[in-house]
């Protein structure tokens, strides 16, 4: 237990640790961390309440049973060539030697040593063992060690497999001892000391350490021989100096002193929570770098239909200058007509009402109402395309964006961002694509032309009512016709014939221009609010359709930005805290 040899400032320094591995513990449940990694956390910051925990891992071969049995001084703990730990072996201080079965592959034995008062040392599966539950059960072990003795042949030194586990002990920031056992199998000191700058430099190479690192952590390398140092302490005392493990005990026993063994201990939890630190660091960053491209992706989009807009109104301007056109055209003619019929020659079909009206209708109207409903027509045919395409575009877009990241990886864990954000972009990709499938043109025209004909009648003339553009036309311009027939008497037919005919003709023609600009105005108008409110009914559609992939992605963004900031206070009060535990008994 910590408390027997804790300071007031120790204490406060416990506390201060267990409030910020609880403040990690709640980040990793938001980050969407495992059950398996919140239970790792969760049991190494348990050890600090528990005696320092001394793991021995290697392979099942490297003699770490006969070397635990030599720092005991008694053979506690099978021996053999075949893998004879067949289970985790926890060695505890007890009043009497036994063995209990805490679990399938747990074992706790008791022995009255005065070693065992101090610590408790673990006895793994060999890494390289057979079943491979013993060795998921020895890597879920380590992570609890509060110093890790890492056992290694010296007729095999550093096999692929203890390569392998020693850089994940790195992994979880773990002090390492290393022991080249079986030392007693050479002939000369140039063989061993040939072994062991292998196994220096190897252990260096994979633990990452660089010369700064060196400066503040150099591993310790033991060379013993387990089973000579075991005979010579049951009965043959000369081997004891041929086993030199005399070096290695007296690390164990006397530079583990409280100080260094309460600075390890307040240690552990952080090397292991660092791996965390490091690990959702990553993931945040890795899943921000994915959302950067995503509002790319929608600014793009938002782009796209600024764009798609812009083109739309520029290119219905132009088809509504065509359309004027028409009617100016019309304007023009009209003109010519009261010029050459408002005459006195025709002084007598004037007094023929419809003789004006069908001249107007046949020489000035002539074919304009078609050529309205036409160029109409074409608008709205143009208008329904254009959102098709735009739908179609949309769909295209969101298509290349899932197939370009979809084997992205933004994390090993906590693949819910992963799982939602694909779900997210396959449903709005999936409706984008429902609405190109059942996108009735026709339906769509048909709508468009009634809604733009219905505004056109009702805007002109409201008793005109739901008649066509062709009629709404002839209704507004043969008006002008109208009033000029029938204006002559015959009475007066003399009197009036030089004074009468051309202000007549002059009014006829202001009233027709008039007219033909009331109809341009209403005409343009309403088309214009017409297009405009399809135009926005289109942008608003594709825009809602988008939407929860958007809002995903801004609260996303939102949220890990703060979780970010959150991680990095974390990171700085980790530091401080493993600066405060480097320096204790300084």
């Amino acid at each position: 237990m910590l408390k027997p040899i804790l300071t007031l400032q120790t204490e406060d320094l416990l506390k201060r640790e267990r409030q910020w591995l609880a403040d990690l513990q709640l980040m990793l449940s938001k980050l969407g961390a495992t059950p398996d990694e919140q239970a790792t956390l969760s049991h190494s910051t348990r050890q600090l309440d528990e005696l320092f925990l001394l793991v021995v891992v290697g392979e099942f071969n490297a003699g770490k049973s006969a070397l635990i049995n030599a720092l005991l001084g008694q053979t506690l703990l099978k021996e053999g060539v075949t893998p004879t730990t067949a289970q985790i072996n926890v060695l505890k201080y007890g009043e009497n030697s036994q063995r209990m079965v805490e679990e399938a592959h747990l074992h706790v034995l008791t022995e009255p040593l005065e070693l065992l008062r101090h610590l408790n040392i673990v006895d793994t599966p060999g890494t390289n063992a057979i079943i491979r539950e013993h060795q998921t059960i020895t890597e879920h072990f380590v992570p609890r060690a509060d110093l890790v003795l890492f056992i290694t042949s010296a007729d095999r030194p550093f096999t692929e497999s203890e390569r392998t586990f020693l850089s994940q002990i790195k992994a979880w920031g773990k002090k390492v001892v290393v022991v080249v056992n079986k030392i007693d199998i050479f002939e000369s000191e140039a063989e061993l000391q040939q072994v062991l700058d292998f196994v220096r430099e190897n252990t260096l190479i994979l633990l990452g350490l660089d010369n700064k690192t060196l400066r503040d952590w150099k591993p310790e390398i033991f060379p013993v021989s387990g089973r000579l140092a075991l005979r010579a302490k049951q009965g043959q005392p000369a081997l004891w100096v041929k086993s030199r493990f005399e070096p290695l005990e007296q690390f164990v026993q006397q530079t583990l002193d409280q100080t260094t063994r309460l600075q390890l201990k307040l240690l552990n939890p952080l090397g292991v929570s660092d791996r965390f630190v490091k690990q959702y660091g990553d993931i945040i960053t890795n899943r921000l770098t994915l959302l950067a491209d995503d509002i790319n992706t929608l600014t793009n989009l938002d782009n796209q239909m600024n764009f798609y807009q812009q083109d739309m109104q520029r290119d219905f301007r132009f088809r509504l200058a065509d359309m004027e056109n028409v009617l100016h055209d019309m304007e023009k003619r009209g003109k010519h007509y009261f010029d050459e019929t408002l005459r006195l020659g025709h002084f007598f079909d004037l007094l023929q009402k419809q003789y004006v009206q069908r001249g107007f209708e046949h020489q000035v109207v002539a074919n304009v109402p078609q050529l309205i409903e036409e160029k109409v027509t074409e608008m709205i045919d143009w208008l329904v395309n254009a959102d098709l395409k735009q739908w179609q575009a949309v769909t295209d877009y969101l298509q290349h964006r899932k197939e370009q990241y979809q084997n992205q990886i933004v994390g090993e864990v906590g693949q819910n961002f992963r799982y939602d954000r694909d779900r997210l972009i396959d449903s709005v990709g999936k409706s984008v694509q429902r609405v190109v499938e059942s996108y009735d043109k026709e339906f769509e025209a048909q709508k468009i032309a009634e809604d733009a004909q219905m505004a056109v009648a009702g805007t002109a003339m409201a008793q005109i009512g739901a008649i066509g553009l062709g009629a709404t036309i002839i209704a507004l311009t043969t008006t002008a016709a109208m009033d000029v027939t029938g204006i002559l008497a015959a009475s007066v037919v003399a009197a009036l014939g030089l004074f009468v005919l051309p202000h007549r003709r002059e009014t006829a023609k202001t009233q027709l221009e008039n007219r033909m600009a009331e109809l341009r105005i209403h005409l343009t108008t309403t088309l214009t609010n017409q297009f405009n409110k399809e135009l926005n009914r289109s942008l608003q559609r594709i825009n809602e359709a988008v939407a929860p992939y958007t809002r995903f992605v801004r609260a996303e963004k939102e949220r890990l930005e703060g979780l970010q900031l959150e991680l990095k206070q974390l990171q700085l009060t980790q530091a401080r805290l493993k600066a405060e535990i480097e320096t204790l008994g300084n």
